[in-house]
């Protein structure tokens, strides 16, 4: 099943904070108009990201997603064109296995860079990223692939 949910109160708490209120009040993703591709993901706090620095931000969010699935992560085209900001990345990739692992139940993060001259000012809710499910496709004579996800690092 496709879906978006907030990580675990526990893993909030030692991800971001422990602050049952603001856990309460953050939106999943959510797509604009009925004709929006991309799930837009809001900031969960107010940040500022100065010209050349870099800032790792926690969503709260984690996804489940069929199987032949991944979820894309970009950046919004208004932040790339208007403040000149960038994901590290260029694209984050969500694999179906990241969703519940045990190390931190596949919560989403980002890093950003403002590589334009002013100050990126964010404010609490703010849409920050967009993520986008997408089919992928395997080839055909793949050998059997036995590792597992164990966090953001794959076990042999």
């Amino acid at each position: 099943m496709r879906k978006f949910e907030k990580i675990s109160f526990e893993q909030f708490k030692k991800d971001i904070e422990d602050n049952k209120e603001l856990y309460e009040e953050y939106n999943l993703p959510s797509r604009s108009t009925k004709n929006s591709a991309g799930y837009d993901f809001e900031a969960l706090s107010d940040f500022v990201i100065k010209p050349n620095e870099i800032k790792m931000i926690a969503t709260g969010i984690k996804s489940a997603m069929n199987e032949g699935e991944v979820l894309l992560l970009i950046v919004r085209s208004s932040q790339g064109f208007k403040y000149n900001i960038r994901m590290c990345n260029q694209v984050g990739v969500i694999d179906m296995d990241y969703y519940n692992n045990p190390k931190n139940e596949g919560h989403i993060w980002i890093k950003l860079k403002n590589e334009g001259d002013k100050d990126y000012v964010v404010k609490k809710k703010d849409k920050i990223i967009q993520g986008l499910f997408i089919p992928f496709l395997t080839i055909d004579n793949e050998e059997r692939i036995g590792a597992e996800r164990t966090g953001w690092t794959v076990l042999k």
